[in-house]
């Protein structure tokens, strides 16, 4: 009998332990919404170059409560926008999910096409050519995807930024909606693929008029000029300046920058002496700082309009901004211009985590933080301090390799394209010709090399039947999609970039396997995540899968990322 009783008062003082355990298998914790922010063109070093002007509730708050992979790299060629996005929310490098660049050469039509471009659907909100966009290039599913397929399409899933790809791929297939921005209304438009007209509250934000408004004011430095110390010289030759400016300095008038005629119509009024108002240009808003902050306000204005994060299932917001990468472009990294967007875009994300604090609830969003690619630095800037570095002409480069082959094979024309430092061969010429396709590849692969600067030149055979684990040829491999990518493959010396204005070298631009392009910041904040920095490796493709394994749900059909272990606490 005493031996019953101790049984059954063990099993009694049990239950409750028991029943608990059984409880927390049925309630499944996920956080209430999602955020995914990439900024375009931001480099690692953006996190701590500018550290001592940035305020406490931006990048700050980020490194100070969030965990920090902070040698987080792309593992592929070539470091360009789409496919920057894609591979950040499909966890799959080129090779898998199809987005090889932002344009490519498509050899059925002979054509290029962009990396967004569907001309099955039509725009909403905007232009026929701005609106004709959709994801159906990308090949796999993304993490946005696989989230409305675990939810049974309960969760909603927006896509937010001024450029189209910077929307569209993170949204994925099966996104409630994606926006962008057409410079031509100065609107957030979307197109068919994801609703037939926009809803009330994006009609209403897009009549405020808001590109217009930041447009009226000129563009001054946050701070005293005198205190932007981590950047040059406010004049320098290789800052370009916008189109009716003497020179890229302090202040930018954007008010007269954007007030401009079409020529047609400039030209009739000169002969008839007519006046009338100005028409704005309000695409200039993409290469300011403020193209960033009204890219928030629209954000925020959906956030709040479609209640995501406060509807008792999990949300997600896929947010880029993109004015970085204008900026970037057109100044350089170490511009003055550039410092000035990376401060006011502080103050952006400083307003976003008030508003998720205020709506959502403190640490009730998943937010992380990364870049498509980051930037080098311009060839002129290390030139000046003795520093290697240059350019190459694509377009020479193209028409050169067409001469020498025209000697070597006879008329015709044997290059089709030169793209995503790829050179496309005119496949159905040598099939005619009887000529062996591998033979001209390398033969073309021996030309590449003769231009300085380029350090290596591959036939694509030599990539399709081989196999690399690390290093720049791992980098050539991932991002080679045989049906899209071109017959050689070129890579140029560290330091060295593609300038489409050659010999001119102003601002800059990326595409490289060089650490200066592939370094990004990688930073998790908010629901359960624990402060913390790592200097393991991640690459880019793991963000997917740490999301999954985050929401438990599937990864995306193409992923090859593996779950970051120390942000998951495992």
């Amino acid at each position: 009998m005493k031996i019953r009783l101790t049984l059954l008062l063990a099993a009694t003082l049990a239950l409750p332990a028991f029943a608990q355990k059984k409880k927390q298998a049925t309630t499944l914790e996920r956080p209430k919404l999602v955020v995914g922010i990439v900024v375009d063109q931001m480099r690692y070093d953006y996190l701590y170059r500018y550290w001592s002007k940035y305020g406490s509730g931006g990048f700050k708050r980020l490194l100070g409560e969030g965990f920090s992979y902070e040698n987080t790299h792309y593992n592929y060629v070539p470091t360009y926008t789409g496919p920057g996005h894609a591979s950040i929310y499909t966890g799959a490098t080129p090779s898998g999910h199809g987005i090889i660049g932002n344009n490519w050469l498509v050899r059925e039509t002979g054509k290029a096409t962009y990396v967004t471009e569907d001309k099955k659907v039509q725009a909403v909100g905007g232009s026929m050519e701005a609106g004709q966009q959709s994801p159906a290039h990308m090949l796999s599913t993304t993490i946005t995807d696989e989230l409305r397929l675990a939810t049974n399409f309960e969760s909603k899933v927006l896509g937010v930024c001024i450029k189209d790809r910077g929307s569209i791929l993170p949204a994925g297939h099966a996104a409630n909606a994606a926006y962008w921005y057409d410079g031509t209304n100065g609107a957030f438009i979307s197109s068919t693929h994801y609703m037939q007209q926009l809803p009330a509250w994006a009609t209403a934000f897009n009549a405020e008029n808001r590109a217009l408004k930041y447009l009226d004011s000129p563009w001054n430095t946050l701070l005293p000029i005198a205190q932007y110390t981590e950047s040059t010289a406010d004049d320098v030759e290789w800052e370009a300046p916008f189109r009716g400016q003497e020179r890229p300095v302090f202040p930018h008038d954007l008010p007269r920058l954007s007030a401009r005629l079409p020529a047609a119509v400039q030209g009739a009024l000169q002969a008839t002496g007519e006046k009338t108002a100005p028409v704005r240009n309000l695409d200039l808003i993409r290469s300011t700082p403020f193209g960033n902050s009204l890219t928030l306000d629209f954000a925020l204005a959906a956030l709040q309009a479609e209640q995501m994060g406060q509807r008792g299932t999990t949300d997600f917001l896929a947010l880029s901004f993109s004015s970085t990468d204008y900026v970037g472009h057109q100044f350089g990294p170490n511009s003055i211009e550039a410092e000035d967007t990376y401060l006011r875009l502080d103050q952006d994300l400083a307003r976003l985590f008030d508003y998720l604090d205020k709506t959502v609830g403190k640490r009730q969003a998943l937010v992380f933080l990364s870049a498509d690619h980051a930037a080098a630095h311009s060839p002129n800037f290390l030139l000046e301090h003795k520093l290697p570095a240059g350019s190459v002409g694509p377009r020479l480069m193209r028409d050169s390799v067409q001469q020498q082959l025209v000697r070597r094979l006879g008329p015709g024309k044997w290059v089709l394209s030169y793209e995503n430092q790829q050179v496309y061969l005119n496949r159905p010429l040598i099939a005619q010709k009887k000529l062996d396709l591998y033979e001209v590849q390398r033969l073309t692969a021996g030309l590449m090399l003769e231009f300085a600067g380029v350090t290596r030149a591959l036939a694509a055979e030599d990539v399709q039947k081989s196999h690399w684990e690390s290093g720049l040829l791992m980098n050539l491999e991932n991002g080679y999609f045989p049906k899209r990518s071109g017959d050689v493959l070129v890579v140029l010396a560290p330091g060295w970039l593609e300038s489409y204005a050659y010999p001119v070298n102003r601002g800059t631009t990326h595409g490289s396997g060089s650490a200066y392009d592939t370094h990004v910041p990688l930073v998790f904040w908010g629901w359960g995540v624990k402060a913390g920095k790592s200097s393991e490796r991640a690459n880019i493709t793991d963000i997917a899968p740490t999301l999954a394994r985050w929401l438990h749900i599937q990864e995306p059909s193409a992923s090859t990322g593996e779950p970051l272990r120390e942000v998951l606490g495992w």
